[in-house]
């Protein structure tokens, strides 16, 4: 069995700092144990929860989020490759969403920042008379519609 890791050790091998880790540690993302010595010691499998909510941070997934996914791990063992898979199932649709937006963000974006748009017939953002506003706040166009359809291509 391998050694338990420390919490400077834990920050050296995930790049992620003493502070966030404990701030990762209150909000449940990751567990620790306690020497006798109240000091925090981590067993080695937290270094994939870690990467884990790195990872889904850099996509703009929010941390209550990645909290609940982690919720849905076993708690009496480690993680198996087909606990981590199945999580990887319950959010492929969520994941397609935001690579959908993303692309889409991608794609428009340099036609519209500064662009000083001549032709509003042209332009895939214009909403005349603010006629989208009964589909809610926000960018009508490229959100999701309230009903949870996606938004117009």
């Amino acid at each position: 069995m391998h050694e338990a890791l420390t919490i400077g050790q834990l920050s050296a091998r995930s790049g992620v700092a003493p502070s966030a880790l404990r701030y990762y540690e209150r909000l449940g993302l990751i567990r620790s144990h306690r020497t006798g010595g109240n000091q925090r010691r981590y067993a080695r499998t937290e270094l994939r929860r870690v990467a884990f909510v790195r990872i889904s941070q850099q996509v703009g997934v929010s941390l209550e989020e990645i909290r609940e996914a982690l919720d849905s791990l076993p708690s009496a063992r480690n993680p198996t490759p087909e606990d981590w898979a199945a999580l990887s199932r319950a959010w492929r649709d969520r994941l397609d969403e935001k690579i959908r937006l993303l692309g889409k963000l991608r794609d428009d974006l340099d036609g519209c920042i500064g662009c000083g748009c001549l032709s509003l017939q042209r332009c895939t953002l214009y909403n005349p008379d603010d006629s989208l506003s009964a589909e809610g706040p926000g960018a009508r166009l490229v959100l999701p519609r309230a009903d949870g359809a996606p938004a117009p291509a």
